[in-house]
C-alpha cells in the first residue's frame, strides 16, 4: 500500500550515497521506570553497525503524544533514518500509530492484507479475532505495512522529503523483542541497504583477562597512536576482563578486512600474556574446546563462587562431554566431610587459604576421577573480611595430572564482581595450563 504520494514514489527509485546517521527511539513508560531493561536498543544498534549504518542517537521516551511528536521532529533534523519501537499494540495505552498519523498528516485505513494475516495467526492459535485485534489491521494511509509473522502489529515504513534533497526514512515496529528482531533482520535492514549505499564496517574484538583497562592502555599506547585513520579502538571493560574492539570503515571490503586483521595480529603480540580469545567467544567456550580436543575431563569444587563456575561451563551445549560435576562446598563441614579436607588444615590455616583449596582440588580430582579439578575459596563480601584476609580475597587451585598449584587474588569489595572475577580467573588459569601442556 506504500507509497501514496508522488514525491515518495520518485524517491524510492534512488540510492543515496552518504554516511547514514540513524536515530533509535524506544517508546514505553516501562523503560523509564526500570520495569523493563531496554535490550532492544542495544541489539538494534549492534545490527545496524554491522550493516554499515552509524547510530547517532538512542533515546527512550514516555507513552505521551507530545513527547513522541517532539522526539520525531528532533530526530528528523539529525538523522536520515529514524527507527521507532514500541507503542503499537492493541490496547488504549498504545498510541504510536495515532501520533504517527498526526506527524505525517495522514489517517488510519483498514488494510485487508494485514487483517488476513491476523486471522491466520489467531486461527493457528485457536482463537477468534476480537474487535480490539481487528484494529491492528488499521494502518496510516501513507505508510508501507511491514508483515509481522510473529504477532498482530505490522511495522510501518514512511518516507519524508528532506529540504536539501533525498528522504528521511521513518520505521515504526513493535516493542516485543522477538517480533522487532524478525522485522529488522528479515525486512528493515535489507531494505535500508538497498536504499542507501553505506561503507563497509568490520569489527574484530580481542579478549584479555588479568589486566586492568588503564594498565592495558599503557602497554599498547604506541600501537594505538599508530593506527590508520579509518580504524578505531574501543576499550570495553567487564568484571575480570577487557575487550579490545577494532572497528574499521572503508569502501573496499577485502582491503578493510586485511587492514583490521593485520592490526589485530600486532595487538595480540603486544598483549599475548593476557589474550585468551576473539570476538564473542566466552572463556568457557575456549576451555571446553581445549578439554574436548585433549579428550580430558573437568570437575569443580566451589566455595566462594557458589556454583558460578559450574553454571558458566554447563551453559555451553555439549559440555557433558568433558565436565563431570561440582561440589558447592560452602561450609567447612562440606569441605571436610565430602571433599576430605583435614580438620587440622581448616583449623590452622582457615577456609580461605592456599592449603585448603589445594586439598579441595586434589581430593575432588580423585573422587570424581577427572583429569583436571578447579577449587575456589574466598571472601566475596560484603562482610567477613579481616585485616589479614580482606573482602575480595580469593584462592584458586588447579589440580592436573602432573601437579597442583594455587594462586591468591584480591579483587575488591563488590560481591557480584568478586564471584565473577574469581570464576573468570579460574578458567583462565586452566586455559593457560592446558595450552602449556600441549606444547
Amino acid at each position: 500500500m506504500f507509497p501514496r504520494s508522488a514525491a515518495s514514489s520518485r524517491n524510492c527509485q534512488f540510492h543515496y550515497i552518504c554516511s547514514m546517521n540513524v536515530e533509535i527511539i524506544n517508546i514505553g513508560d516501562e523503560l523509564l521506570i526500570g520495569q523493563v531493561v531496554n535490550t532492544n536498543a542495544a541489539w538494534m544498534a549492534e545490527q545496524l553497525s554491522l550493516s554499515g549504518f552509524r547510530v547517532y542517537q538512542n533515546s527512550a521516551i514516555t507513552d505521551s503524544r507530545r513527547h513522541i511528536l517532539q522526539a520525531l521532529a528532533e530526530a528528523e533534523k539529525r538523522a536520515e533514518i529514524v527507527l521507532v519501537s514500541g507503542g503499537i499494540g492493541p490496547t488504549k495505552d498504545d498510541i504510536t500509530k495515532h501520533v504517527l498519523c498526526e506527524f505525517f498528516n495522514t489517517r488510519l485505513v483498514f488494510d485487508a492484507d494485514a487483517y488476513h494475516d491476523i486471522e491466520a495467526l489467531f486461527a493457528q492459535r485457536g482463537y477468534q479475532v476480537t474487535e480490539l485485534n481487528r484494529r491492528q489491521a488499521e494502518l496510516p494511509e501513507t505508510c508501507m505495512g511491514i508483515p509481522n509473522e510473529l504477532g498482530t502489529a505490522r511495522g510501518m515504513w514512511f518516507e519524508k522529503d528532506r529540504p536539501g534533497g533525498g528522504v528521511t526514512v521513518f520505521v515504526s515496529m513493535p516493542g516485543v523483542p522477538f517480533e522487532m528482531k524478525a522485522m529488522m533482520t528479515g525486512f528493515i535492514i535489507p531494505r535500508l541497504k538497498e536504499k542507501f549505499k553505506t561503507p563497509f564496517i568490520y569489527h574484530r574484538t580481542l579478549l584479555t583477562q588479568g589486566i586492568g583497562e588503564s594498565f592495558l592502555a599503557v602497554e599498547i599506547e604506541d600501537w594505538e597512536n599508530a593506527l590508520p585513520a579509518n580504524i578505531k579502538l574501543a576499550y570495553l571493560p567487564q568484571p575480570g576482563m577487557v575487550r579490545l574492539r577494532l572497528t574499521g570503515e572503508g569502501a573496499d571490503e577485502a582491503l578493510l578486512h586485511q587492514q583490521v586483521d593485520e592490526e589485530i595480529a600486532k595487538l595480540q603480540t603486544l598483549v599475548k600474556e593476557y589474550f585468551f580469545g576473539y570476538d564473542q567467544e566466552a572463556i568457557e567456550i575456549i576451555v571446553g574446546r581445549l578439554l574436548k580436543d585433549r579428550n580430558s575431563t573437568l570437575a569443580t569444587a566451589e566455595s566462594c563462587t557458589g556454583g558460578a563456575i559450574a553454571a558458566m561451563i554447563t551453559s555451553i551445549p555439549g559440555s557433558s562431554d568433558y565436565y563431570k560435576g561440582s561440589v558447592v562446598a560452602y561450609s567447612n563441614e562440606i569441605k571436610e566431610n565430602i571433599l576430605g579436607v583435614s580438620a587440622e588444615t581448616l583449623e590452622k590455616y582457615g577456609a580461605v587459604s592456599q592449603e585448603v583449596v589445594t586439598e579441595m582440588a586434589i581430593s575432588l580430582r580423585t573422587k570424581f576421577k577427572v583429569d583436571y579439578a578447579i577449587a575456589t575459596s574466598g571472601i566475596a563480601g560484603p562482610d567477613g573480611g579481616t585485616a589479614e584476609k580482606p573482602v575480595g580475597t580469593s584462592w584458586i587451585a588447579i589440580a592436573t595430572p602432573d601437579e597442583v598449584f594455587a594462586e591468591k587474588y584480591l579483587f575488591g569489595e563488590s560481591r557480584e564482581r568478586n564471584i565473577r572475577r574469581t570464576g573468570l580467573q579460574a578458567l583462565s588459569l586452566l586455559r593457560k595450563k592446558l595450552l602449556m601442556q600441549a606444547m
